[in-house]
């Protein structure tokens, strides 16, 4: 029986998609005057995009006004990539400038009464943030064509997160060498600092006991 070559690109792109789809789509719950947080860990220079929207209780009527919030996406380094005040709805776009846990928080100002708001909430990140629809009709290519190129993008997206993992696993292995090092020192300088007071307690001993002639 022979598979046709485009179902085995198809099968092996869904394959390689469960170890770099990097997507994340919720649905939260938020009170007036809290704040919810979500992260996201990027490395450099990958691909992000981020849409969220407030889901109006009165379908068919304007928003309140209670249900309109403040969002800003931030990286572990407090630089903002996006910020929207007083909103509904927004969406986000960056490349990373920097690896690291990038924090998306959506804050309620204070009503009274309190109000509840449901946020709809989609980041996705690396490959998965493509619009390939956009990629298939710009190129002008066929299902074979945009199956390679979703292949070729999936495997540099993992060879590039393997990297990203390998640098994280050295500096951790740094870390851990240097932690050793000074635990080693200061055992070291412990144990120096111990006998020098047993030998100081020994001499004055000795001397307390020269002096009373008992010795």
């Amino acid at each position: 029986m022979t598979v046709p070559i485009s179902n085995l690109v198809t099968n092996v792109v869904i394959i390689l998609g469960l170890f770099s789809n990097f997507g994340e789509s919720m649905r939260f719950d938020l009170t007036s005057g809290h704040t919810k947080c979500v992260s996201e860990d990027i490395n450099h220079n990958g691909m992000t995009v981020g849409k969220y929207s407030v889901v109006n209780p009165n379908e068919g009527y304007p928003l309140p006004d209670t249900h309109k919030l403040t969002v800003k996406v931030t990286s572990s380094y407090g630089n903002s990539y996006h910020q929207g005040d007083h909103v509904e709805s927004g969406n986000f776009a960056f490349t990373a400038a920097e690896a690291g846990d990038y924090t998306a928080c959506f804050w309620s100002p204070d009503h009274n009464p309190p109000a509840t708001v449901t946020v709809e909430f989609e980041w996705k990140t690396g490959v998965v943030s493509k619009d390939w629809t956009k990629v298939a009709k710009k190129g002008q290519v066929d299902l074979m064509e945009l199956e390679l190129k979703k292949l070729f993008d999936t495997v540099s997206s993992i060879h590039e997160e393997m990297f990203y993992l390998r640098e994280r696993e050295e500096e951790m292995q740094e870390l851990n060498k240097t932690t050793n090092s000074r635990m080693a020192s200061l055992g070291f300088i412990s144990l120096v600092v111990c006998l020098s007071v047993a030998a100081l307690q020994i001499w004055h001993l000795k001397t307390f006991f020269e002096r009373k002639k008992l010795l």
